[in-house]
């Protein structure tokens, strides 16, 4: 149960810090000591640990020192801190515990008790670890589509005006592609919804599987449209990736209950860049339009690339129109 527990014991006294240290390796758990409180908030900044078992009075940075400098830190996991002492007073124990400590036990102390006392800390440690894991995939659902498994437009709200502020601070190209499924409407009036949405998510998963991880993203903007959010990508760039999706989705076959079925997809695109040249940008034979700058927000930035998709439909589909701001 404790094998891949590790327990920082902090203890002036070499004599009691090895007692200690013989007995929790006999019940399976690692132990690294600290002669003092400072020390051991070095060894947790560099490598955190599950539990802390600390003496309370030591030099330069006693027990209930400790417990506040642990408090104060946000690590990633959550420490469980035992304190120990010879203060057995009520005063004494509540002053440990406001301080931080989640347990305190009295010297000297019983290696029953501390192994009970472990064991007690090992359940609290694994339920506050399966509610932080359950916190995170519920704050995950609440940002995915539950259909595609993209991004959603939630998430696309809340974060693209980030990504826009970022960018223009720190004068860094920025490109979106909004692309959709051409006929799509087809595909759900001949085969029906059901083999539409296994389109739609084949469709999806192909186009986030070829973006740059931790840099890149997509989100569903709506029906068969989504939105791919291009950082430090200029216009080049932009068009060299719209390329590539639009040949990657196009080749695709997509195995549906219906048959195989394949599609094409149509993209527009809109690149912010602080120091454009039009005339240096090719177009593939389409129209390169230029837009001024004026007070860029997302909702402008979205309205534009919707305009170049928009037009890249009329252009004939299966194609892309595209604009540098």
């Amino acid at each position: 149960m404790n094998e891949t527990l590790e327990i920082l014991l902090v203890e002036d006294s070499r004599t009691q810090a090895l007692k200690f240290k013989l007995t929790l390796e006999s019940r399976g758990y690692r132990v690294t000591i600290a002669k003092n409180g400072l020390e051991a908030m070095n060894m947790l900044m560099q490598q955190p640990v599950s539990i802390v078992i600390s003496d309370w009075v030591m030099p330069e940075m006693d027990g209930r020192q400790l417990c506040q400098a642990i408090r104060r830190h946000d690590f990633e996991n959550y420490v469980y801190i035992i304190l120990l002492t010879a203060k057995d007073a009520k005063h004494d124990i509540i002053e440990g515990l406001e301080a931080g400590a989640d347990d305190y036990m009295i010297k000297p102390v019983d290696d029953a008790e501390l192994v009970a006392r472990l064991s007690t800390a090992h359940r609290i440690i694994s339920l506050e670890a399966s509610l932080k894991q359950r916190n995170k995939e519920i704050a995950l659902l609440s940002i995915t589509d539950p259909l595609t498994q993209v991004y959603n437009r939630g998430y696309l709200n809340d974060f693209l005006p980030k990504v826009l502020k970022r960018a223009q601070r720190y004068k860094q190209p920025l490109s979106l592609l909004l692309t959709d499924i051409d006929h799509f409407k087809g595909v759900n009036d001949r085969y029906g919804h059901q083999v539409g949405d296994q389109v739609l998510k084949a469709f999806a998963g192909a186009l986030a599987g070829a973006l740059r991880r931790d840099l890149d993203w997509i989100a569903r903007y709506g029906g068969e449209e989504f939105l791919i959010v291009l950082q430090e990508t200029d216009y080049s760039g932009a068009e060299a990736v719209t390329e590539k999706l639009r040949h990657m989705t196009g080749n695709m076959t997509i195995p549906t209950d219906q048959g195989d079925i394949r599609v094409e997809a149509s993209f527009g695109v809109v690149s912010l860049e602080s120091h454009s040249n039009d005339s240096s940008i090719p177009f593939r034979a389409l129209e390169l339009q230029s837009a001024s700058p004026d007070i860029l927000t997302t909702e402008n930035l979205i309205d534009r690339v919707d305009q170049c998709l928009y037009q890249a439909k009329q252009a004939g589909r299966n194609c892309y129109i595209g604009i540098v701001i």
